[in-house]
């Protein structure tokens, strides 16, 4: 059967860069969904685009649909068939409702079936209709309508261009009819041209200056970069963010550098780069020794025509935006940072839970809190530089910096505090705290970031439930989730066994939630909350693992260390028949409370037995759980099993004589409350 190759192209008015990689992820996973559902056999789905086209290029495109084979059951053959054997009424009904003679009809299982063979369309034919369902399909964050149609898409659509090798596929979306006519560059080729095949596609649009494929334009991006800073004698900071933001604002890229005045480079590096990356899109340059040079660059939508103008033009916004930032600079230094910290007065933490002045006295008091709880795994100094960086935490947010360059909150904390003098990793903190400000950002480095960062989350989800503002399916506004796996990743990192429900509990009480009932319930949404993020975290761990482990998340560095325990003790030798013990005695030892065990009262040997044994590994597991050393409490504890096996073989638990019966399920319930300090092995899938 021939393959083909298909073109969808969908051009709009420029589309925001953000949503261009999530867009072409949808169209594809809508292609192989639909092209898989109507049976249209294909090898690969490639979509491409630029800011003004949504595009994709399917290749291996069967020409004709799959045929398919199915059969429909009818009649019982005593009614199908009459006493001669021939098709009765009801048979030749049922025939002619499939379509098939009566003569046809197979029988099984003493049913006919009617066996139907359906010849698969033409792909053309199918596509004229898959394709705008496809388009349709498509969903955004925001929506527009034009004209005085009902139709809502990202942006305009002003032309799409659909064919199957060079044979144009007809349909209509938004009054647009498809065709084989795109448009090119809006500057260098706004002039339409024809697109002869699908396979020319990507040669065609390069001819009229679009280079359509964003790995192409990637490479060509990176590459001009690179060149442009190396001419200019540095290394350009290509951030992954900026690069992906640039690539979806051009189609055809040209990159150029620019420069600014040199006493700028007084300025923290930051303040420089904010404005300069996060603002205009330009590429920072540093030198060999990692130093920020007064030379940025930037990439253009066009061609090399009148560069220098460009450059021009580029140099006078940014030094707009630099002496806006100088001027702040310099208004901020006029007080020290612990000068600024009395302003937060008058900025409002959340709605109802007073400024942010108050919420840096609940860090202090966080912060000694978890200090405390750390002993000896932190110095005097790491105490008094924690407690130091909390008073300061939120006094860069009422400097003229921060309040013009947000993005900023943090880092001008400590350039500022570096500047007044503090402690080195006070300023570190100050900044540190934050982290991680995104998915994939690292985390604190320094003790008292750590300390600081780990307060600072926490008093943010407790301030925000106790308003009753869960997060949701994806409405997370305070950006809790992240938040909440920051602190696992964190905890884990620093491999500290914190117990959380504490710290929640103080963060209450500072934040005066008061009300039992209320607070029990708050700490119950906590852990639901943790839990997840804990779940998470341990997405490559058995499931049942995980199930095992993680019903107490209030020392979320212990829960990890069991887990990787647990599933390491599961490929050890007889971890079957250990688990299998520990289950046995589980499902007993649920049915009482008491592990009160009364040595008097063992009537038999293996009671004995098992009394001996789980007393001489008690003591040593216990303090091995106390270390987090599972795998060793887990070691010791197999040895249980075969006492257990024997117990279970001799001892008839459920005694007549009702004290011999308590005490036999207290020695049981003995011996699972050890186990399950570990896991609870009744989760577990054997």
């Amino acid at each position: 059967m021939a393959e083909k190759i298909l073109l969808l192209e969908i051009g709009t008015e420029e589309i925001p860069a953000h949503v261009m990689p999530q867009i072409l992820n949808q169209l594809k996973d809508l292609a192989e969904k639909n092209f898989t559902e109507s049976r249209i056999d294909f090898k690969e789905v490639q979509t491409i685009g630029t800011p003004r086209r949504i595009s994709m290029l399917v290749t291996g495109v069967a020409e004709n649909q799959a045929d398919i084979t199915e059969e429909k059951r009818g009649p019982s053959t005593k009614i199908a068939f009459d006493a001669e054997g021939k098709p009765s009424k009801a048979a030749v009904g049922f025939a002619r409702g499939q379509k098939v003679n009566a003569e046809d009809l197979i029988t099984r299982d003493g049913y006919v079936y009617a066996v139907i063979h359906q010849k698969g369309k033409s792909t053309a034919e199918i596509l004229q209709t898959l394709l705008p369902k496809i388009v349709c399909s498509l969903s955004f964050p925001n929506n527009m309508r034009w004209g005085s149609l009902d139709f809502k898409f990202i942006r305009p659509i002003r032309w799409i261009v659909a064919l199957l090798d060079e044979e144009v596929i007809p349909f209509e979306v938004a009054n647009v009819k498809s065709g084989r006519t795109s448009r090119g560059h809006r500057t260098l080729s706004n002039a339409e041209f024809t697109i002869e095949t699908a396979a020319s596609y990507s040669y065609t649009c390069a001819r009229n200056f679009v280079i359509v494929d964003q790995n192409a334009r990637r490479s060509m991006i990176t590459a001009q970069i690179e060149e442009v800073a190396k001419s200019r004698g540095g290394v350009a900071e290509i951030s992954e963010d900026l690069l992906e933001e640039v690539l979806y604002l051009v189609e055809y890229p040209t990159a150029l550098s620019g420069d600014f005045e040199t006493k700028y480079l007084k300025l923290p590096a930051e303040a420089v780069i904010t404005p300069m990356r996060d603002h205009q899109r330009y590429f920072p340059v540093k030198n060999s020794d990692g130093e920020l040079m007064p030379i940025f660059i930037t990439v253009r939508n066009g061609g090399k025509d009148y560069l220098d103008i460009v450059q021009h033009g580029n140099e006078r916004v940014l030094k707009a935006r630099l002496e806006d930032a100088q001027f702040f600079f310099n208004e901020d230094r006029k007080k020290s940072l612990e000068q600024h910290r009395d302003k937060l007065k008058t900025v409002v933490f959340q709605e109802s839970l007073g400024s942010m002045y108050q919420k840096t006295e609940r860090l202090v008091k966080l912060c000694e809190k978890i200090s405390y709880m750390l002993g000896e795994k932190i110095s005097a100094d790491d105490r008094k530089n924690t407690l130091r960086a909390a008073e300061l935490s939120k006094a860069d947010l009422v400097t003229g910096m921060v309040t013009e360059f947000t993005e900023l909150q943090g880092v001008m904390g400590r350039e500022y505090a570096k500047l007044d003098g503090e402690n080195l990793e006070v300023a570190t903190a100050i900044d540190e705290h934050y982290m991680p400000r995104f998915a994939g950002d690292v985390q604190p480095k320094t003790t008292a970031g750590k300390i600081l960062s780990l307060a600072d989350k926490v008093d943010n989800i407790v301030a925000t439930f106790s308003r009753g503002l869960i997060p949701t399916g994806s409405q997370d506004p305070f950006a809790l989730r992240r938040q909440a796996l920051g602190i696992v990743n964190l905890l884990v990192e620093a491999n500290w066994s914190i117990n959380l429900r504490e710290v929640v509990e103080l963060a209450m009480e500072l934040l005066n939630v008061t009300d039992a009932v209320g607070r029990e319930k708050l700490q119950s949404e906590f852990a639901e909350f943790m839990k997840l993020r804990v779940k998470n975290f341990l997405d490559a761990t058995r499931y049942d693992v995980v199930d095992a482990v993680i019903d107490n998340v209030d020392d979320i560095c212990a829960v990890t260390l069991k887990a990787a325990a647990v599933e390491q003790f599961l490929k050890m030798p007889d971890a079957t028949k250990n688990i299998q013990a520990f289950v046995r005695v589980a499902n007993i030892a649920r049915k009482t409370d008491s592990a009160e065990i009364n040595p008097a009262l063992m009537t038999s040997d293996a009671e004995q037995v098992l009394y001996r044994a789980f007393e001489a590994v008690k003591v040593a597991a216990e303090e091995l759980i106390t270390k987090k050393d599972f795998i060793g409490a887990l070691d010791i504890l197999k040895k249980l099993a075969a006492p257990i096996e024997n117990y279970f073989d001799l001892v008839m638990v459920m005694d007549e004589n009702l004290d011999v019966r308590q005490n036999r399920l207290a020695q049981l319930k003995a011996v699972d409350n050890l186990v399950t300090k570990i896991a609870d092995f009744k989760a577990i899938v054997i």
